[in-house]
């Protein structure tokens, strides 16, 4: 079962760009002749991604933004990480010291937030940001340093996370980025869906599932003739995390459902999507290197993975923005001002919208040593769907 792309509604991307696809292509051939002619789609999503100097999140190319391949909610507006921020006070009030940002993107949210949390005299001590991509890192360093110059000493670079950490870790879609298998169930049996190189480029090839996919795979009871994705990785990152959390929360945006959601029976292709250029599509042998691979998180397995520590809060994007106080943040400028005040309002509808952000992205949140309640889900909390 080969992808056939569909590159006549895509645009055509440049020579350089494909010189570098090409390159990255060279080394995934390689892998899967090691492999013996066949990789997982998670050593697939981890090389197209992630491989030093080629993959998506390593090499050059610019991927947020107008000019970009998609827009962030940080990147959409100045909104939401303003009340980002004042939920993240309420965490270092409580005696924790540092922030920690995991794949910062443009430093958008990193700006906004420190500059909201100094308006509400409750800086972090350090923020720490862990960024995997070169690329990124320099772009970060280069909005901070020229946008906030008075607070660049708080703000640190980070190559591996600390061993202990009295932090509010945040991480703002990065958990659907993460490799995740795939898998499908034909006549009772678990297959995995893993890639193999094809004489019209790479192809769908299946082997019967094993070791921890087999596990994971095992505990759904999915009908035939399904297929979905198993983020091994995402509760990897969280259960990490948790162990390494001595006082502070995890604070996780992204776009998913908990389980009994996210395995409906009627999801029976899974979630599996890429973005070129502002175009979604289901291709992700498209010029690797060149396009992001998404997959939405399975909420639940988080939740699980983070059992160790107190499950905080658990929403959606609108209901943590309006808990938050967007509309007062709307409020504050009249809406007789409208060149001002017509971009906030299109923008909060986005973040808000049921048809845009607000409900397919949710908000989760996990800490320990956390006694006051956080404000981003006093109302509209949805723990018990976990």
């Amino acid at each position: 079962m080969t992808f056939q792309p569909e590159k006549s509604v895509l645009p055509e991307p440049d020579a350089d760009a494909l010189a570098v696809s090409r390159e990255l292509q060279t080394l995934i051939h390689a892998e899967i002749a090691k492999g013996g002619g066949w990789i997982s789609f998670a050593r697939y999503m981890e090389l197209a991604l992630y491989a030093p100097g080629l993959g998506y999140y390593s090499a050059g190319s610019r991927k947020l933004g107008a000019a970009g391949d998609f827009i962030t909610a940080p990147e959409l507006s100045p909104l939401f990480g303003r009340i980002l921020a004042r939920q993240l006070a309420e965490v270092l009030a409580q005696g924790v010291t540092d922030i920690i940002e995991l794949g910062a993107g443009s430093g958008a949210l990193a700006a906004v937030v420190l500059e909201e949390l100094a308006a509400l005299d409750q800086l972090p001590q350090r923020y720490r940001i862990l960024e995997v991509s070169a690329d990124l890192r320099e772009r970060q360093q280069q909005r901070l340093r020229g946008r906030l110059p008075q607070y660049i000493d708080r703000i640190e670079w980070l190559d591996r996370l600390p061993d202990r950490l009295n932090a509010v870790v945040i991480g703002n879609e990065v958990l659907d980025a993460l490799p995740v298998h795939r898998i499908r169930v034909d006549r009772g049996r678990v297959e995995e869906l893993g890639v193999t190189a094809g004489v019209q480029g790479y192809a769908w090839a299946t082997r019967p599932a094993t070791g921890a996919v087999a596990a994971a795979a095992g505990q759904l009871s999915l009908p035939d003739d399904y297929e979905t994705e198993i983020n091994l990785a995402a509760p990897a990152l969280v259960n990490d995390l948790a162990v390494r959390l001595d006082h502070g929360a995890l604070l996780f945006i992204d776009y998913g459902f908990p389980a009994r959601e996210f395995f409906h029976p009627q999801r029976n292709r899974g979630t599996l999507m890429c973005h070129y250029r502002h175009h979604a599509h289901d291709d992700p042998f498209l010029w690797p290197g060149l396009q992001d691979i998404t997959a939405h998180v399975d909420f639940s397995a988080v939740a699980q993975a983070g059992a160790a520590l107190d499950l905080l809060g658990y929403t959606n994007q609108a209901q943590f923005l309006i808990n938050g106080g967007i509309t007062g943040l709307l409020a504050e400028i009249p809406a007789s001002d409208i060149t001002r005040y017509a971009p906030l309002a299109a923008q909060a509808q986005q973040l808000l919208s049921p048809a845009e952000m607000g409900e397919l992205f949710k908000v989760i949140a996990l800490g320990r040593g956390i006694a006051t309640p956080l404000s981003g889900f006093s109302r509209g909390d949805k723990s018990h769907t976990l």
